[in-house]
């Protein structure tokens, strides 16, 4: 799986597969799953109609650890062009508040 790309590298789809994961939020922290760290990698397939989304939670004990990885493929699934996306849970790294992207942490008056 490669490492989140930075945006000058990435592809058309890969934009907007972001944007779907932008719409996906913490519901216990008012910032989406992008903008926090969650999302650790995505792969898409050369033919780009496959998405796998490596990403994490605040928390192995949260609350919405059974049902953010669906909102996460739904999300996903609805990018033109993306027929299948699979959802990897992991916990390594563990995720921390310096994953969070500087402009979350001005949200979340964290700077």
């Amino acid at each position: 799986m490669s490492s989140v790309m930075q945006p000058a590298e990435r592809s058309d789809i890969e934009n907007r597969v972001i944007s779907a994961l932008k719409t996906v939020y913490d519901p216990e922290i008012p910032v989406d799953i992008w903008e926090l760290g969650l999302v650790y990698g995505m792969q898409i397939d050369e033919a780009r109609r496959y998405a796998k989304i490596s990403m994490t939670l605040t928390a192995p004990a949260c609350p919405v650890a059974g049902s953010m990885p669906e909102w996460v493929q739904n999300a996903v699934r609805g990018v033109e062009g993306i027929d299948d996306v699979d959802v990897e849970l992991v916990w390594e790294p563990p995720w921390n508040q310096e994953m969070i992207s500087p402009r979350a942490r001005l949200e979340l008056n964290l700077l």
